[in-house]
Formats: structure tokens, sequence, C-alpha cells
């Protein structure tokens, strides 16, 4: 009864809940190691029997970064591997919903606690989650220095043939391969951006919900700085050769080395605040150009699209102590310097904020920049160029144990998948969750449940009324005012947003 039948042989789930099947652990392509190392994703090898699938698969090489998540093991190779969760007696047809994990490009699972698509399954959706390439495994450069060039964006490519997997098997889990959502946040809804606008994405899903959209995406030229730094800590050439015969740990090293030398020097510019160093290259070939430039030529234009992004984002990445921490106004204006922002935006903040220390501004700033008005321009750039897009910021705020707990970077995703009862997802959310904390979650998953299936998540979209975004909040949510919201965005008006890292 819980078995099905894929293209490359049959699997067996197990159930979490008894009217839920999980299926965790399928391979959609083949290790992406030893002769398939650092390309394109290439078919699995099907099997006989029955394969059992109760448990997730490995996860892409990558250092242990978030406590209580999966870590990776050097030699686990089998890395690209699908979820699927769904209804035990499903219908035919059901709304697919596909998840995308965050991780900066660098690391994260589809096997974290708060990803579990029990809820959402109940909600009358199939789930399907996945792994991919993340660090320099899935978007490091490789110079095209040998007979055979490596392409840029295998992770990309690693999400595309997750959703053709999709396409090509979900029907026999009760999944309609033709209503298909992709979902992420972070790097992951940074994806969805990319996937809007890539030639080998088209068709491939009809509706994207994207969180905390991150920007923007990498230039050539920034890319191949990375991999000479990359290859220079491991002690070997910048060559494909070289880096090809290096070892996914040493690479992993080299990299966590690049960017503890980015966070001691000063003078290293913008990646000295928060250095990430890898994300989708605009390369002119997987990825044809920047998400923003393709959307709004129409790209997308058959897309719906529903977006979000926390009213604090950038608290988080203060709190877990990933970011520099800014609290005087020479440290300020020095940040605001090597990120190129215009004269009038700090004095805007400030105006905004006049009781505010430098370091919450600083935050409320670099959150902006990174999430929040890139995440509102893709849904204004998809509603101009004439497709459907909706908005939506997650506001809700509590006090817990250890003070107050903010609306920020990932606290939103808990409640839209129903996992805010799991113990991991406490320190998020500020503890275990309340009353109205239930019934947030609720109405958000019924939200996505709703997209998924028909498109409209229960309010108007951009472009049709004059109502603001919708705002997510719990009765208790000591809510930023919108008016103050609306202001910060007003801020960045005049402000070029830039297209490329350059």
């Amino acid at each position: 009864m819980d078995t099905f039948r894929t293209r490359d042989g049959l699997v067996r789930g197990r159930r979490p809940v008894p009217d839920v099947v999980a299926v965790l652990g399928i391979p959609y392509a083949a290790a992406p190691f030893g002769a398939n190392r650092f390309h394109g994703p290439r078919p699995a090898q099907p099997w006989t029997g029955v394969r059992d699938c109760g448990s997730f698969g490995p996860i892409s090489p990558q250092s242990a970064c978030l406590p209580g998540a999966p870590s990776w093991s050097p030699g686990d190779e089998d890395v690209l591997t699908v979820n699927v969760w769904t209804p035990a007696a499903p219908d035919d047809s059901l709304p697919v919903l596909v998840w995308i994990h965050g991780g900066a490009y660098t690391f994260g699972s589809s096997a974290q606690p708060d990803f579990d698509g029990t809820a959402l399954a109940r909600a009358g959706l199939v789930v399907v989650t996945f792994n991919y390439r993340v660090g320099f495994e899935g978007f490091g450069s490789l110079p095209a220095d040998g007979e055979t060039p490596y392409p840029e964006n295998r992770g990309l490519l690693d999400q595309v043939a997750a959703l053709r997997w999709v396409r090509e098997n979900i029907a026999a889990f009760g999944g309609d391969p033709g209503n298909v959502t992709v979902a992420g946040q972070s790097s992951g809804a940074g994806s969805i951006a990319c996937l809007m606008v890539m030639d080998r994405a088209r068709g491939l899903f009809r509706r994207a919900i994207a969180h905390s959209v991150v920007s923007p995406c990498y230039s050539v030229e920034l890319a191949a700085e990375t991999t000479r730094r990359v290859a220079a800590a491991a002690g070997i050439p910048a060559t494909a050769a070289a880096l090809a015969s290096a070892s996914p740990q040493a690479l992993v090293a080299a990299s966590d080395k690049v960017v503890d030398d980015y966070r001691q020097d000063p003078d290293s510019g913008a990646r000295h605040y928060d250095p990430v160093i890898y994300g989708p290259v605009a390369d002119g070939d997987v990825l044809p150009t920047d998400p923003l430039t393709g959307i709004a030529a129409g790209a997308a234009r058959g897309v719906d699209l529903l977006v979000c992004h926390t009213t604090r984002e950038f608290w988080l990445l203060d709190a877990v102590g990933s970011s520099k921490k800014i609290t005087t106004d020479d440290q300020l204006a020095r940040f605001a310097k090597d990120f190129g922002l215009p004269d009038d935006l700090v004095p805007g903040y400030r105006e905004l904020m006049p009781d505010a220390p430098v370091l919450d501004i600083y935050l409320t700033i670099y959150g902006d920049m990174l999430f929040g008005e890139y995440s509102s321009r893709l849904a204004d750039t998809h509603a101009q160029a004439g497709g459907r897009a909706f908005m939506s910021r997650f506001a809700r705020q509590r006090t817990g144990p250890q003070g107050e707990v903010h609306a920020w970077h990932c606290a939103d995703i808990p409640f839209a998948f129903g996992t805010i009862t799991a113990p991991s997802v406490e320190f998020l959310i500020g503890g275990p969750p309340s009353t109205s904390d239930h019934h947030l979650s609720q109405s958000m998953v019924a939200a996505w449940a709703a997209f998924a299936t028909s498109g409209d998540p229960g309010w108007q979209p951009l472009g049709t009324s004059t109502a603001p975004a919708h705002i997510w909040a719990t009765e208790d949510s000591s809510a930023p005012a919108q008016s103050f919201t609306e202001g910060r965005r007003e801020l960045w008006r005049t402000h070029t947003y830039p297209l490329l890292r350059p």
C-alpha cells in the first residue's frame, strides 16, 4: 500500500502519521562524484526489487553550520535525492509543492525538521523536497582550460533535474505534473528567481513561492576571483584539472578559509560584513541574465508568484554571529561606502528610527538591502511585466525567555510548513508556540495550499488593489506599523539596485 513505482524502480515509504506517507531519499540523479564530478546531473542508475525509502539521503559536501541539522560525511556520495510526502489515500492529480532549501548556496539540506511535509500533505498537497550541490561543488566556477568545460551553476542544474523527476514521476504519488509550485526561502528563493528566467526550467512549474529572496547573483568576474582565492587557500593551481583533483573536503576547508580571510580583513569591501562567496553566476548560458532583468522582460509572465519577507531579516544573522557587528557612526558610514549606498539612505533611516542605536539601523538597512527590498522589487517587477504577483510580510514577534524574538530571517518557514512544534525551531520562534502561533501557522499553511492549488493565496495581487501587502502576525505581536515598512521602501525607490555582484 505504501509502495510506488518510479521510472527507475519501486520505492517503499513510511507513515509519519496514519494519513500521510513519506518516501525519502529517492535518487533523482547519479552521484555527482568520480567521473560525474563538476558536470551537470546525470541519470540515476535504475534498481531492481523494492527500494526502502524510509530515511533521508546524505547531504552535499559542506561545513557543519546549523545546530541540529544533518552533517556531511565524506564518502557519502548519493547526495542527489528527493523526498515525497503524499496523503495515504491520495486523490488523483493533487497539486504539487516542490521545496528548495536555503543556506547561502553553501550549506543546508532537505532533511531539516522544519521542512517536514506532513502538515502540507494533510492540507491536500503532494510535497517534494530535495538536496542539490552547494558550495564549490554546486556553484564554484572552474576555468575553461580543458577539452570538456565544466558548466557553471551546477546547483541550479540539479534543481532542474529534480523538477524533471517530478514531472516524470509525481503522478505515481497522486500528484499532478501539470500543477507544480516551486517554493523556497533565502538562497532557495534566489534559486527560484533564477529558475524563472532559465530556458532549461521553462514549463516545469506554473507557480512560485519565494520567501526572503536573496540579492543579487554573481558576475563571471567575481566567480573567477572566488575560484582563484579558493585554489590558493587549498594550495593548488587555479586550473580545472587541479580543482577537479582536489577532494571535496579540501575545497570545503579552503572555502571556509577564504570566508575567514574576508571576515578578518576590513578592507575587503562588501564581503567583509557577511562573507557569502558562492551564488548563481549570470554566465549567459545556464543563467542567461540576472533575474530582475529577465523578469522585467517578461521571461516568467506565465508564472504566478507569491513573495514574502520578514520585517527584521538581518537580526538572525546578528544573533548567530555570522555578520560583522556595527555599533559606531564611523563603522556605519564605512559600511554604506563599501556597498555604494546613496548618500541620503542612512540619514533617511535615521529619520525613520530616531531613537534606535546604530546596530539596529545597520541591521535594518542590511536586511532590507539583502532580502526585503529585493523581494519587493521581484514582486513589483513581475507584476509590471504582466505576471500575477502577491506580496506579503511576516511580522510576528514575541517576548521569549531570552528577551524579544524578532520577525527575523527563517522564522516564517516553520509557520508555513506547520512545523512550529519541532524542538529544533524553538530558537527561531522564541520558545514553545502559543495558541496564537498555532492559529497563524494554520493560516499560512492554508495560504500556501490555496496558492499551490489555484494561484490565489487569499488576498489581492499587486496592481489590482491599493491595499498594502498582506501581513502575517499574531494578535499579540508588536508588529511595526505598515507606514514604517513603506517608509523604508520609499528610501530605496531612487536607488539603482545592483543587478550583479561585480
